[in-house]
Parts: C-alpha cells; structure tokens; sequence
C-alpha cells in the first residue's frame, strides 16, 4: 500500500474516533454539558490522539528500521566470492539497491512482469536489456550474485511494507477503540488531552537536540575510522593537501591545514566587507531613516539574503573575478593572474552576508528602550554620541550574535567558493591566489572515485568534525565575551 494512503486511512480512523467518542459522551449525558467533566470535544480529540499517534510512530520507527533490517539480510546472502579485489561489500550493496530500483522500473514501464522480476531462474540478459530499456542506472556489470540479491531485496521489502500497512492500521484500530471506550461523563478528558498535547511538545523540542546527537555521533564514529587508516598528527600538522584516489597510485597527503587557512582568510575578507556595511546599514535603518525610507530599503536590502549561492558564485565567476583582474591583474597593479581568488570570494560572499548582520542588527537596535535614548538626550548628548554610547553598548550582546551568525555562515558557504576561490589548497598571504575550504574540499572527497571506505573518503567526516569543533569554540567564546560584558554594563 503507498504510504500516503496508508496516512490518509490513519487520519481517517482518527476522525472517526473523534466523532464516536464525542457523539458517545454526549448520549451517555443525556445531550447535558454539564453533566460532563470536560467539553465534548476533549473526549473526541482523547480518542483521535491515542488512534493517531501510536500508529504514526509506529509507522515512522517501522519505516526507520526496515532499511536497516533489509540491507544486513541482503548482505548476508552476498558470498565473500562475489566481491572484487577493487570493491567492497557497502559499493555491492549500492549496487543491488540500484539494480533492486531497476527491476522496479521495468515491472512499472511493462518490460518485465512481477512474476518474472521475482523469478529466480531471471536471464542476466534479459535483465541486463530491461534494466536498459527502463532506463535504469546500473554502473557496473550485472552479476548473478547481484541480481538474486536484487530480488531477494524487493522481496523483503514488499513484506515489509505489506506488514507495516497491517500493524500500522491494527495500531490505529486499537487506540480507536480505546479511546471511545474511555469516553464517559467522569472521565477526565480535557487532563488526559493536555498531558498529551505537552509530551508532543517536549518530544518536538526534543527533535533539535536530537538531530545535533546524531550529526554528532556520525561524525564521530567515522572520523575515528578514518584515524585507524591515518595518522592523527599527519592530518592536524600536515601542510600539504594532495590526496590520490585509489587506482592512480601514490600516497595521499591530508593536512588539514591549507583547508583551514583558506577557510578563515576567505572568512575574514567577507566579514570584512559584510560587518561594517551591514551595520551602518543598520544604525541608518534604525536611528536616521525615516519610515518611508525604511519601508522600502529594509526589503530591498534583506532580498540580497533570498538569492540562491549559486548566483552569487556565477556572479564572482563572471563578473567580480574579471572586474578584479582588470584592476589587479598585468593591465593594471600586476597583483592578480586569475579571476579566481581569495578576494573574489571574500567580497561576494561579505555582499551575500550583508542582510545577515543588517537586519538582525536593525532588529537589535530597535529592541533598545526608548528611555535610555530619552535620558542620554536629557542629559546634553547628541544623537550621534547616544547612539555611539549608549544604544550601540547596550545592543552590543546581539550584534555580537548577529556577527557571530555570519561568520558560521560564511564558514560553511561551499558554491561562491568553489565558484570565486578555485581549488587550490595553500598556505598564502596573497588575496589575488586561488584558494579552497574546507567545506570544498568535503564536497570534492565524498563525490571523488575513491571507495567509501578509504582514507580519501572517510577524511571528509574528520574535515567535518574538525569544522564542527572550531565552530563549537568561536560559539563559546563569543558567549564569554558577551556574558562579560553584559555583566560590566549591567
């Protein structure tokens, strides 16, 4: 059964549970409101809710744990024999997933039947050709150890589904029941209702916290794998960057460190350009403009904030790179060899920061009592020096965080520079040279033709979990330097 069907039925036993439980009150009343403890409608949402949310997490852990479950019963069948020297068996699993959606395709597009998809004695050749003519992605050459695995998988997944349709809906039937069955005048609906809504909330609250763990753990558990096949102290201290893929020989060099002077010199041009504009954007919107002004600059400076990184790449690409050399490059200063270059990077991506530290610092400076403005005029000041002595100290805690916001976005941006930086990772002074991130250099590894399990892909968590680290320091060091303040301000 499709899944949004399946959902639609789960709703649509709730609804039923809702109107039962209610209309079964109200005649156990007597049509008497007051005879019932809570309104009618509490003990109708007390039935939705317990034949709604069992069911749907259910349906959710089923559909979480299932890939699972599959993928370590179809691995199993995989004989050790059937995995080549310059493979392994997660690159053969890929490929039974792949071959699994071909089959899938075929069935759907009539060039194989079910039967004959779940066929054990399947022709290779005539899977081969139907996987082509559905236009299915298999990259590599179709073997029999592949495709019994391959239907042994979509098998176990029909069960699967078909199983997970059944207990969802006898899930959902039983808190009906339930919950109709509780439905009487002296039951305590609207308690229960609400001890319910709250556990939702918490466990909503809890998502956040949650999904950090898991970022978290992952990282962790693959960067300690990659430091069982490489050594710690060659990926912290090393200077070079020149990782070699499997197949075209040579040893990789992985320090890390190219990657982190790239990122921060990158980082540092662009905050350069994006803190000073954006704040005296912000102190003009706030304190100067007047409200026509500010109803149509604010808008117009925050859509700066909605253009895709791509653009801003393109647009470093083809029209500041180009712009830079003509004025640093052997026409102009000599400085400048290629429109690709830490500079390049740095001003578009400081332009795409501006409605970061703008707005948020607007929002700041607004957020100031008037009164404290009032007392500083009172007492002689003029508006250049109240804005200078005391609304800017008293707003400088989330300016601070509207910097601190922008800084971890200019970190993380990957397009402007692959697109503006090039990719060469250097240990350099000079703005005008190509430079890379760390964040490139992620992407680059984990779309490279290395196997999964080496050290030239698995040296992406260890880059992940290393910017996770420095990112994690800057929070909480700008949190002392905040709280410190305050404390002398206050």
């Amino acid at each position: 059964m499709p899944l949004f069907w399946l959902f639609l039925i789960v709703l649509a036993i709730a609804a039923g549970a809702y109107l039962l439980a209610r209309s079964r009150v109200l005649s156990m009343a007597g049509d008497d409101r007051r005879a019932l403890h809570s309104l009618p409608s509490y003990y109708g949402s007390n039935a939705a809710m317990k034949s709604a949310v069992p069911a749907l997490l259910l349906l959710v852990a089923w559909l979480l744990a299932q890939p699972f479950i599959v993928d370590n019963a179809v691995s199993s069948l995989i004989p050790d024999a059937a995995i080549a020297d310059n493979s392994s068996r997660a690159l053969v699993m890929a490929e039974v997933r792949r071959t699994a959606d071909g089959l899938d395709m075929a069935v759907a597009s009539g060039g194989l039947t079910e039967a004959l998809a779940r066929s054990e004695g399947l022709d290779l050749d005539v899977a081969t050709s139907s996987l082509q003519e559905a236009g299915a992605i298999v990259t590599s050459q179709l073997t029999e150890p592949v495709l019994a695995a391959a239907q042994q998988f979509r098998a176990l997944n029909t069960i699967g589904a078909r199983w997970m349709s059944v207990a969802v809906i006898i899930v959902a039937l039983i808190g009906a029941t339930w919950g109709i069955r509780e439905a009487s005048p002296a039951f305590r609906a609207r308690n229960t209702v609400e001890r319910g809504v709250r556990a939702l909330l918490i466990a909503a609250a809890s998502i956040a916290i949650l999904t950090t763990l898991g970022i978290v753990l992952s990282l962790v558990f693959n960067t300690i794998e990659f430091f069982r096949l490489y050594p710690a102290s060659e990926f912290f201290f090393g200077l070079s960057w020149a990782p070699s893929f499997s197949g075209r020989g040579g040893a990789s060099d992985l320090g890390i460190l190219p990657l982190l002077w790239g990122t921060f010199y990158i980082s540092i041009v662009a905050l350069l350009v994006a803190v000073p504009v954006g704040l005296f954007a912000a102190i003009y919107l706030s304190e100067y403009a007047s409200p026509k002004v500010r109803a149509i600059a604010k808008p117009l400076l925050e859509v700066l904030a909605g253009i895709p990184t791509i653009v801003y790449g393109l647009f470093a690409l083809l029209t500041v790179g180009p712009l830079l050399v003509r004025v640093f490059g052997d026409d102009g200063l000599g400085w400048m060899q290629a429109g690709t270059a830490v500079m390049t990077a740095g001003l578009v991506m400081g332009i795409m920061l501006i409605p970061f530290v703008s707005s948020l610092s607007d929002d700041i400076i607004n957020a100031v009592p008037q009164a404290m403005r009032d007392g500083s005029y009172g007492l002689g000041a003029t508006q250049s020096e109240t804005i200078r002595q005391v609304v800017l100290p008293a707003a400088l805690p989330g300016i601070v965080g509207a910097i601190l916001l922008a800084a971890s976005r200019a970190i993380g941006e990957t397009m402007i520079v692959v697109l503006g930086a090039g990719a060469a990772a250097r240990l350099s002074l000079n703005p005008f040279e190509a430079m890379t991130t760390v964040t490139a250099k992620i992407v680059s590894q984990l779309t490279g033709d290395a196997d999964f399990a080496s050290p030239e892909a698995l040296v992406a968590f260890a880059l992940g979990m290393t910017l996770f680290v420095i990112t994690l320091g800057l929070n909480i060091f700008a949190l002392y330097i905040v709280r410190k303040y305050r404390e002398q301000y206050e």
